[in-house]
């Protein structure tokens, strides 16, 4: 399974947060941060919390991508 964060960090440029302040609006700790950058997956409570503090649905911050089409990491 491929996850892709793209999407909240396009949302975070549009909203002018940066990655440190919606680390502190959700507190998630910096392992979990560091998850979201390598596009790991993370539990459906962080997704929430992200969800709430950005008031967004979780579509809107994070994608499934089909094996076939995913790159895998080298």
């Amino acid at each position: 399974m491929a996850l892709s964060y793209n999407k909240l960090w396009k949302l975070l440029i549009d909203k002018k947060i940066s990655k440190a302040e919606l680390r502190r609006m959700t507190g998630i700790s910096p392992n979990t941060m560091t998850k979201l950058n390598r596009d790991e997956e993370v539990t459906l409570s962080v997704l929430s919390k992200i969800c709430e503090s950005l008031k967004t649905d979780i579509g809107d911050i994070v994608e499934y991508i089909s094996g076939e089409t995913a790159e895998e990491p080298k």
